[in-house]
């Protein structure tokens, strides 16, 4: 496999290195979001369901499925106690977010996890890094707005590092 700088245009933002707390958590939140859709970006349905090595079922079409519902879990249930169930994971598939049909579609998927992504910004938009969530956590913790950004910097960081080797994998690409 010959190897490759990533071609594919490029719409993150750096995040500032002067911003006050909220935007520097925003902004470095968003840039990982791109990124995640980056390494995605220019690959076939075949290639986007391609798994790292047996016997794992990671794949880039997983990782957005499972960051879709992170997004739900964190900002949808326990930020703004809204009604929103996991869409893929469910007690019988606890992993459902990398199993997949061929009913199931890059395009659904995309779809799904821009809209999340959109809701999470809407419901975290007006409020204090000092909030705290609504909705319950399974721990029974309560967590505030400001924990809830770091941990997703935190989750898409580290996705976004198995998305770097499933990218490079697929097709060779390398890049940030």
């Amino acid at each position: 496999m010959t190897m490759s700088v990533m071609t594919h245009p490029d719409a993150r933002i750096d995040p500032s290195t002067t911003a006050g707390e909220r935007d520097m958590l925003e902004g470095w939140l968003d840039f990982h979001r791109e990124t995640l859709a980056l390494k995605c970006a220019g690959l076939s349905e075949e290639q986007l369901r391609e798994t790292a090595v047996p016997p794992s079922d990671l794949s880039l079409l997983g990782l957005v499925r499972h960051m879709t519902d992170v997004e739900r879990g964190w900002f949808h249930r326990v930020l703004a106690d809204e009604d929103a169930p996991a869409l893929y994971c469910s007690g019988e598939d606890p992993d459902g977010d990398f199993h997949f049909t061929d009913k199931d579609t890059w395009a659904d998927a995309d779809t799904a996890w821009r809209e999340a992504v959109g809701r999470a910004r809407e419901l975290a938009a007006g409020r204090s890094l000092d909030d705290l969530g609504a909705g319950e956590h399974r721990s029974g913790k309560q967590y505030s707005l400001r924990w809830i950004y770091v941990h997703m910097i935190e989750e898409y960081a580290r996705h976004n590092g198995h998305a770097d080797l499933l990218r490079e994998r697929v097709d060779g690409t390398t890049g940030d």
